[in-house]
């Protein structure tokens, strides 16, 4: 009889899958919960694919091509304003499983690591995997989702907290840290002798404020792990090629294990990812601007109709207070897939303090979302 780990079993029972598969089949919903572009992959990248698709059939190295990672190395510095060499940069398949490994390389049994809540659904049983354990840290509604430093610092266990995850622009509320904020959690980091794993998925789909990367605040050389991806961006979710950028010491460490997951990142993904680095700003240009056109009708509509929004400073998700309507995200989330045909994700799926809210992705057409505000506002009313 197979035994199945009580590591395993002991993961959240995600139902954002069976959700999404529901609405996949009824071709009637209209679908606001993917967490992907729904932009084409821009035609330079086509033209990239099509080239090396007969050139791309060996490994690449566990740490990734030394010309991509070359390549990243000036992106972060422009972009960024972090200077590192490319002994400090892993490629791998997907930021997710940089975040995975270098979760493995810093977390042993029963050691901590702060998670923010609401928050991306795979932070929290990352850590569990490792057998590691994930301390909560509260994002209020009414602080615009921000980190509270006074909250986090309380949090930290001298001799069991190794690391903190924080994400900006954040999934799912669309939060932007100031700063501020991360000037005042890059005190913390080191007075406290932590490290900081900082997600910037959506670095480049941002509106209201200015990107601010962590690991280019004075003193963070040592204290930060940035992980950063072309999906989002680049319109590149398929092609699963993300990177990490750390101290020396913990990139060997991730290359060396990453030996025994995918060995290494696909070569033709790293290979249209270079071409993705050498495009026009105004390829991304188009993108956000057209999010930012979609994001200020649906907060617009959803606070009209009721689903009070604070509004979305990054990403493309709007995170909306239902306690108006219903004291269970997961149940409204059913409701409104069976009898309002819109698809949608609950926060419970976000965290503990997720619940009483319901994601929207408006990574989608603009008439699709303003027919789903229609159908959400029958909904409500009956």
């Amino acid at each position: 009889m197979v035994h199945i780990s009580e590591r395993e079993r002991q993961l959240p029972d995600l139902v954002i899958g069976k959700l999404l598969q529901i609405a996949n089949e009824d071709k009637s919903v209209i679908s606001l919960g993917p967490g992907e572009p729904d932009f084409k992959l821009p035609a330079p990248l086509v033209k990239e694919v099509k080239y090396y698709a007969n050139k791309s059939n060996h490994y690449s190295p566990p740490g990734g091509r030394h010309e991509l990672k070359e390549a990243i190395v000036k992106k972060l510095k422009k972009d960024n304003r972090i200077k590192v060499d490319p002994e400090n940069i892993i490629v791998t398949s997907g930021s997710q499983e940089a975040l995975m490994l270098a979760s493995v390389c810093t977390l042993d049994v029963g050691e901590e690591a702060i998670v923010p809540d609401p928050s991306y659904m795979c932070y929290l049983p990352t850590i569990e995997l490792m057998d590691g354990i994930p301390i909560r840290m509260e994002l209020k509604e009414e602080e615009g989702f921000d980190i509270n430093p006074d909250r986090l610092r309380r949090l930290i266990d001298k001799k069991r907290t190794k690391f903190v995850i924080i994400n900006s622009p954040s999934n799912p509320t669309g939060n932007v840290l100031s700063k501020k904020i991360l000037e005042e959690i890059a005190d913390i980091a080191r007075e406290n002798n932590i490290f900081i794993f900082s997600d910037e998925a959506y670095e480049k789909i941002i509106y209201d404020k200015k990107h601010v990367s962590i690991g280019s605040l004075n003193g963070m050389k040592d204290y930060v792990a940035t992980f950063q991806t072309f999906s989002k961006s680049y319109a590149m979710c398929g092609f699963r090629v993300g990177y990490c950028a750390g101290p020396k010491k913990l990139i060997k460490a991730m290359t060396d294990t990453h030996i025994y997951t995918t060995t290494a990142a696909s070569t033709l993904s790293q290979l249209v990812a270079m071409k993705a680095l050498e495009m026009k700003k105004s390829y991304v240009d188009v993108m956000v601007k057209e999010y930012k056109r979609r994001r200020d009708l649906i907060v617009k509509r959803l606070n009209e109709i009721g689903l009070r929004t604070v509004k979305p400073e990054g990403a493309f998700y709007a995170f909306s207070n239902i306690s108006d309507f219903s004291k269970n995200s997961f149940m409204f989330a059913k409701n409104l897939l069976e009898k309002g045909k819109v698809a949608t994700v609950p926060g419970s799926e976000f965290g503990r303090y997720g619940e009483g809210f319901i994601r929207f992705s408006y990574a989608t057409d603009y008439k699709l979302i303003e027919k789903a505000m229609k159908r959400i506002e029958k909904f409500l009313k009956k």
